[in-house]
């Protein structure tokens, strides 16, 4: 297969975004772009724009909230969407595609909202229930790639005022064991495999704060993982700002991660 290009952009409601997903497509052709926040019912998700750029997607979406997309150059082998253990199938939260050498599971978890809600324990038993899934449908040893909107900025350098910041829902002990926990199935942080260390690497900026762009107002939660036997063949993993800073953005951007197949 060559190298294998997978990006992951949180959308933020895909028709209002296709002015900058499509262009960016065509400019960058990588072999999958997994959106998330699409937003979308099903009967309205704009496949033929993709289709006319060369590319099939699959998705579930909900009017007005949540929804998952998978656009890739080659037709998928298997697809699949929300949990199969017997609680909310969250279906437009997550979608799996199997391709050739490659699983892709794309995931938009729970922001949350807020500690004290039960928003917060969905969120929490949500990575729980996906470390449930991966045990149940897949295996550490073989090539998986994890990635998404996935509302957790695991260390101090993926905020930029962790002090102040300690306590949300994306930045806080509780949330940070059960991305932990997922992560200990056998998932590697491809983007800190390329990058240890280095702070103000961000894919969220938002659109309350003026100039968080320029200013560095940033979070790390959008995050491609993969398992171990293809985190030792990635290539190169980047954060591509030019879409944040577009006209009629998504309060997200985009990030990149390149493998040898």
């Amino acid at each position: 297969m060559g190298t294998f290009k997978i990006a992951t952009y949180n959308v933020n409601s895909l028709r209002s975004r296709l002015h900058i997903v499509i262009p960016w497509l065509t400019q960058n052709r990588p072999d999958v772009l997994c959106m998330q926040e699409t937003k979308v019912e099903d009967a309205k998700f704009p496949a033929e724009e993709f289709e006319k750029c060369g590319y099939q997607v699959a998705f579930r979406g909900t009017k007005q909230y949540n929804g998952v997309a998978i656009a890739s150059l080659l037709a998928p082998e298997a697809v699949s969407c929300g949990f199969d253990d017997g609680g909310p199938a969250d279906g437009e939260r997550l979608i799996s595609c199997i391709f050739p050498g490659v699983t892709v599971l794309n995931t938009y978890v729970p922001q949350g909202r807020d500690k004290e809600s039960p928003h917060f324990a969905y969120k929490l038993e949500w990575f729980h229930r996906l470390r449930a899934f991966l045990e149940k449908n897949g295996s550490p040893d073989t090539q998986l790639i994890w990635c998404g909107d996935l509302n957790v900025a695991p260390d101090a350098i993926d905020v930029h005022d962790p002090k102040r910041l300690l306590g949300h829902v994306c930045f806080t002990p509780e949330v940070w064991d059960a991305f932990a926990g997922v992560k200990a199935w056998g998932l590697l942080d491809i983007f800190r495999k390329h990058h240890p260390g280095q702070p103000g690497q961000y894919t969220f900026f938002d659109y309350r704060v003026a100039s968080s762009v320029a200013r560095g107002l940033g979070w790390r939660i959008d995050h491609i993982l993969a398992t171990r036997p293809l985190a030792e063949r990635s290539l190169g993993c980047s954060i591509d700002l030019k879409p944040r800073l577009a006209e009629k953005p998504s309060d997200h951007t985009i990030i990149l991660a390149e493998f040898d197949l």
